[in-house]
């Protein structure tokens, strides 16, 4: 991964609203929008990875499948004596604005309508939820330039791995990573993160297989999700084969991948990540308790070659 280009960029909350223009909107998991007026706004491309903070702490991470680009009519603001656009709004003290670029004291900015070009990432596939994980000093810590203000900052990759590795809780940058794979390959719309059961396909599941985890057996019905495996197929539908019931802390390490099915043993493999969790750890080499049918084989198939990538299919 050291040829990964990766950005640091500023999202979700009223922090991207700033004196010169009035912010952008934003979805983290899926979306990320910006504009022309931005430094380093033509940089951004397919196959970066994007790594989203809220300036205080990291949401998350995840590679472009496309940058969507048109143009709008926007409000810019600006200094009424120098005209530029480096002015902030103050909370505290009157005038309202200041101008950081002549230093020039101000209630009203100029405002006029400026058409810009604007940009929105798609990267769903490989959105990678890490919220609270690194708080805002580490990140700035990882930028190329530490000490740049920029809402769209270069940043360092394969510091950013190793220093995941290390947080408190134990974390996978696995899907990802194939995610960066296969968009590298051409093949972004192959990796699909299916959305969780809903309460019908949960019924379905609890029918078939009772109260049990299908990793760690028997479970209170309120601790037990339905967890659909994973998909290269774009679908949103609930296949009768396409899932099992999970504990909920199960279900989220098999959703990073922390947690796998060998495709030939069909044995539990525990990502070397949870080495040091006795509670997770126990359960390498198991066997599911249920045995998977041919169409649950499948799924735990594409499943183990999303979430390991670089590992092969013999026992």
């Amino acid at each position: 991964m050291g040829d990964t280009i990766a950005w640091l960029m500023l999202a979700a909350g009223a922090d991207r609203a700033r004196g010169s223009n009035d912010g952008y909107y934003d979805d983290p998991p899926f979306h990320y929008r910006w504009d022309s007026t931005v430094p380093n706004h033509s940089k951004p491309e397919k196959g970066h990875v994007i790594v989203l903070w809220d300036k205080k702490y990291l949401l998350g991470a995840s590679v472009i499948e496309k940058v969507v680009e048109g143009s709008e009519d926007k409000k810019v603001h600006s200094c009424p004596q120098c005209d530029k656009a480096r002015i902030e709004p103050r909370s505290t003290v009157t005038p309202l604005f200041k101008c950081y670029n002549c230093g020039h004291e101000f209630d009203v900015p100029r405002t006029r309508e400026k058409t810009v070009k604007t940009y929105c990432t798609h990267h769903n596939a490989g959105w990678t939820d890490l919220a609270g994980q690194m708080n805002g000093a580490q990140l700035r810590a990882l930028c190329l330039h530490p000490k740049s203000q920029l809402s769209l900052r270069p940043f360092d990759y394969d510091r950013f791995r190793a220093t995941i590795k290390n947080t408190p809780e134990p974390t996978t940058l696995a899907p990802l990573e194939a995610a960066i794979e296969y968009v590298a390959s051409g093949h972004a719309k192959a990796f699909v993160r299916v959305r969780l059961g809903q309460s019908a396909f949960r019924g379905k599941l609890l029918d078939k297989y009772g109260n049990e985890c299908a990793f760690t057996g028997s479970a209170p019905p309120a601790a037990l999700e339905a967890a659909h495996l994973y998909s290269y197929a774009e679908t949103g539908v609930h296949h009768d084969d396409g899932g099992f019931l999970m504990r909920r802390d199960i279900h989220r390490l098999f959703d990073e991948g922390l947690l796998a099915v060998h495709p030939n043993t069909l044995h539990i493999d525990v990502h070397p990540d949870l080495a040091d969790y006795t509670e997770y750890n126990r359960f390498h080499g198991k066997p599911l308790h249920p045995t998977p049918t041919g169409g649950q084989r499948e799924w735990l198939r594409k499943h183990w070659e999303q979430m390991r990538p670089t590992s092969t299919g013999a026992a």
